[in-house]
């Protein structure tokens, strides 16, 4: 009885929506070092995002466009 209850928690926390990554519609000024902001902007292809990493101070932001799946995304608004 206690794995079966176990297994239940366990999945339920597995499948919560928070996983999903938010897409930005512009890039965040502020971004940690190795913090990773996900942008839909018209630098990209259609069908990709902009997946920017925020870097320490005196580098430079690495910026790519990558495709990420419609599971894995929201759109969200960022404040500038």
């Amino acid at each position: 009885m206690r794995i079966l209850v176990s297994a239940t928690v366990l999945s339920c926390f597995l499948t919560l929506p928070c996983a999903a990554q938010t897409i930005l519609k512009s890039e965040p000024l502020m971004l940690a070092p190795y913090e990773v902001a996900f942008v839909k902007d018209a630098s990209c292809p259609s069908g990709k995002v902009l997946k920017v990493t925020g870097a320490i101070r005196g580098l430079h932001r690495r910026k790519a466009c990558v495709v990420l799946a419609g599971e894995q995304a929201s759109l969200a608004t960022a404040t500038p």
